[in-house]
């Protein structure tokens, strides 16, 4: 396959969604020389799921491959381990082989929903840094001090209110900067979180006497709660969701993420990304009209035009038109308190948060809240937890 010069193409890759370019020159004309690149990106599986905040880099990584350039898949089955802690606020614990094994069954699977998985080179970084040894190591840290470490955001806080750092974190950015030596990374994708980890690449590169790598950074998205789109903080729209719940996620997002949503999570072309943004800032749209089209086209990504047009009927009927679904659970339960009730149907987690969602008037009975933890559930009730989750109870 040939590789695509068409300038027009390479500086959407470069602008859309895009916090930064290092180099940014120097990869503009790489990929302007028609030479093929090797186009990098790492996703450590420490959770099941890859959720759309990921899928933000996984599409930047198919308008490379559009391109015609080569895509380098590296599944973090080593890296995944040790645990990244760039975005988190406290240490990050280790996994075990197994929880790694067993959350990335299906990643190649979930990643295929958007790339030409066919022509991709998929990786495994256990390949190559479970064979380093002390000496090797060493020779790598040597390429960074502690000063450069510890200036970075979320390690300066932590230090400066006494949490934990332990030196495992500081040997993360190694192994990332040596998976793109490993890969002869020409390009290296990421998040605005990753900035001091993809640096680390070039740094390693370098060190190996490689051409050090151009990196793409990439905004970061909200999720359903506001705060960054994250799998330990359970705000995330996961590629593998049924189409009903992404749509409604989706419209559960507030008026302010329709925008970057439009722009990170959909392939709508910007020129009418910038006519929603403007609609928007005259009043000329309904917010909630311009999000029920964001809903239709995110789903219709990942389970095609009758899926995402399902998606809408039912959303429609049960949260506009106020309908109960006809296709809801049954669970045999008459008879019992409302809090067993929400446990054994599994709306609630434990009688804890059946409680705690009692008292929040998030739960009701045939239409009417329920707060008495004491409620009995007569047969043929319908229970709703907020505005989404029914279950019949016969």
């Amino acid at each position: 396959m040939a590789v695509e010069t068409n300038q027009e193409k390479i500086e959407e890759i470069l602008t859309r969604g895009v916090a930064e370019v290092i180099d940014r020159e120097h990869l503009k004309s790489a990929l302007s020389s028609g030479k093929k690149l090797r186009i990098k990106l790492g996703i450590d599986p420490t959770s099941p799921n890859i959720h759309l905040g990921r899928a933000v880099v996984l599409w930047k990584l198919r308008d490379f491959q559009e391109l015609g350039h080569q895509v380098v898949f590296i599944v973090g089955d080593f890296t995944g381990v040790i645990g990244d802690t760039s975005d988190k606020e406290s240490e990050r614990p280790m996994l075990s082989e197994e929880e790694i094994k067993n959350n990335m069954k299906d990643y190649i699977t979930q990643a295929g929903k958007i790339l030409e998985i066919d022509k991709v080179e998929v990786r495994h970084n256990s390949e190559w840094l479970e064979k380093l040894g002390y000496k090797e190591i060493g020779r790598q840290a040597d390429q960074f001090s502690l000063a450069d470490f510890i200036a970075r955001e979320n390690i300066k806080k932590r230090l400066e209110v006494g949490k934990r750092v332990s030196l495992r974190e500081l040997l993360y950015p190694l192994m990332q900067g040596y998976d793109s030596v490993a890969v002869k990374a020409d390009v290296e994708l990421g998040g605005t979180d990753q900035r001091f980890n993809l640096l680390s690449g070039r740094t390693m590169q370098s060190h190996y006497g490689q051409a050090p790598q151009d990196i793409l950074i990439a905004n970061l998205i909200l999720g359903t709660d506001g705060r960054k789109m994250s799998s330990s903080w359970g705000n995330t729209i996961n590629l593998v969701d049924e189409p009903k719940d992404m749509f409604g996620k989706v419209m559960s997002l507030s008026d302010e993420n329709i925008i970057s949503y439009f722009v990170h999570c959909t392939r709508v072309p910007m020129e009418k990304v910038k006519q929603y943004k403007e609609q928007l800032k005259k009043g000329s749209v309904n917010p909630r009209d311009l999000k029920m089209d964001l809903a239709f086209e995110i789903t219709k990504i990942y389970w095609k035009e009758e899926g995402a047009q399902e998606a809408k009927e039912y959303f429609v009927s049960t949260f506009q038109d106020k309908n109960v679904p006809a296709d809801i659970e049954e669970f045999k339960l008459a008879g019992k308190n409302i809090v067993e009730c929400l446990v054994e149907s599994k709306l609630a987690s434990s009688k804890s948060e059946a409680r705690r969602l009692l008292g929040q008037g998030s739960i009701e009975i045939n239409g009417k809240v329920i707060k008495s933890f004491e409620e009995t559930v007569p047969k043929d009730s319908v229970i709703q937890k907020g505005k989404r989750y029914f279950v019949k109870v016969v």
